[in-house]
């Protein structure tokens, strides 16, 4: 099983959806990652303003950070390997890391199995 971790910018909250305007893409991700999590994935998200540790205790994290910036953020990191930086990651690569099909990750497939979304 792989191991993903999602490195956020600082953001209000831990998904960042929430006020008033809430971006398409952080829904989107926050919904991969639920659903990977109910998948029993090994995924795990840090955001920079409420978990600087996470960002200092990976390696690779630290290294992009130094030499881009923030800018460089959000990355993904699979099983040690800097996989995407300066933007999130698409359902596809979610569902090719988890070895998954990318229809496991729409809203149409998990409103036919049932699951509620936040």
């Amino acid at each position: 099983m792989p191991k993903i971790r999602i490195y956020d910018p600082a953001m209000c909250c831990a998904t960042g959806v929430c006020g008033p305007s809430v971006d398409p893409e952080l829904t989107r991700v926050a919904t991969a990652i639920f659903l990977l999590e109910k998948k029993n994935v090994d995924i795990s998200r840090y955001n920079l303003g409420s978990e600087p540790q996470a960002f200092i205790d990976e390696a690779k994290i630290q290294e992009v950070l130094n030499t881009q910036g923030t800018d460089a953020l959000p990355a993904a990191i699979v099983d040690g390997e800097l996989k995407v930086e300066g933007r999130y990651p698409t359902n596809e690569e979610f569902a090719q890391w988890a070895n998954i099909s990318v229809s496991e990750l729409t809203k149409s497939e998990t409103k036919s199995k049932g699951i509620e979304l936040l």
